[in-house]
């Protein structure tokens, strides 16, 4: 009996594991915002460990999908096992305090990809703890497929597939955009409301001026394009003039260019002026939630092009010579 129990939830947490591991894996960024939002002063307190969440992001998206091909393919089972163990302990342990204290609420556990509430996962994650633990029970039962050898390639061939993910994606943009301002997204459907109660997909976005919230504008354009730049000392620095001539030549071709920051700079004049001037940006400029905007695109600068409220692309600063007009 307890054979077939382990073998049974061999496959139910090796499958598992890949699929939380892969839908964070095609956007570290995300888990990298997640980390740093329990790493705040506000949840854990642990603001020291911030510098280094990128790269706790990028270990934690990786363990999650090779741990799980290696339980699947029985690659060193009692290490595997036991390191399953303890990452689902920690998961266990966050979502609990992020479901007891209200501090966290939506853990990230499986990305953007699903959303789930941290009492949802938190009673997951108590499941999982006792699905592995049959694991633990049965490890005798956990041997290689079909052999040491295939099994040890296989899991150093998803160590560096993996890593080759992240290092594309971190370099361009998520191979898979789970959130709510992927390509063919209209804009105004995702911010309405559905009557149930949630939060609407699409929410803290505008385009604040002083001139008020040019948002509606924006959405009515034939054509727009978005230059966003979360917080402009961080932006690379190399990256803005880029966006900026692609900006030159979308307004050129009759695009409304307006470019969006959690910064707020375009309330002091001679800040904007300046800014404006040394990367030739004469255009509309807005403030947004720093949130949104790291959500709408996973790059700073990022460009977003929109027609008649509909996203229909989207470019990290890397590919400004590939955006389509």
């Amino acid at each position: 009996m307890l054979k077939i129990l382990t073998h049974v939830s061999r496959v139910i947490v090796g499958l598992l594991f890949i699929y939380s591991g892969f839908v964070k894996l095609v956007d570290p960024m995300g888990t990298k915002f997640k980390l740093e939002e329990y790493f705040s002063e506000a949840v854990l307190d642990l603001e020291f460990l911030t510098p280094m969440a990128m790269v706790f992001a990028i270990l934690l998206v990786v363990a999650e999908t090779v741990l799980g091909i290696m339980l699947l393919v029985g690659y060193k089972p009692k290490f595997t096992v036991w390191s399953l163990f303890a990452i689902t302990l920690v998961f266990l342990f966050l979502t609990w305090y992020s479901y007891t204290y209200n501090k966290v609420t939506d853990c990230g556990c499986f990305g953007d990809a699903i959303k789930i509430t941290p009492k949802q996962t938190f009673y997951k994650n108590v499941i999982f703890i006792g699905i592995i633990g049959i694991l633990i029970a049965g490890l005798k039962y956990i041997k290689a497929i079909p052999s040491k050898k295939i099994a040890s390639i296989t899991t150093y061939a998803s160590i560096f597939v993996s890593l080759l993910i992240v290092f594309h994606v971190l370099n361009h943009l998520p191979i898979i955009d789970f959130r709510a301002y992927s390509v063919g997204t209209n804009i105004a459907e995702g911010m309405k409301y559905q009557g149930d109660g949630e939060v609407p997909p699409i929410h803290d976005f505008m385009i604040d001026t002083d001139e008020g919230d040019k948002l509606e504008e924006m959405l009515a354009k034939d054509k727009a394009m978005l230059i966003l730049i979360n917080t402009i000392d961080k932006a690379d620095e190399e990256g803005i003039p880029l966006v900026s001539k692609v900006a030159a030549d979308a307004k050129s071709k009759g695009y409304e260019i307006y470019v969006l920051t959690a910064d707020g700079i375009m309330y002091d004049d001679d800040a904007l002026k300046a800014f404006k001037e040394k990367y030739n940006l004469p255009y509309t400029f807005g403030s947004c939630d720093g949130t949104a905007i790291k959500t709408v695109i996973r790059a700073n600068p990022g460009i977003v092009t929109v027609q008649k409220g509909t996203i229909v692309g989207k470019w990290n600063w890397t590919d400004a010579e590939d955006v389509e007009l």
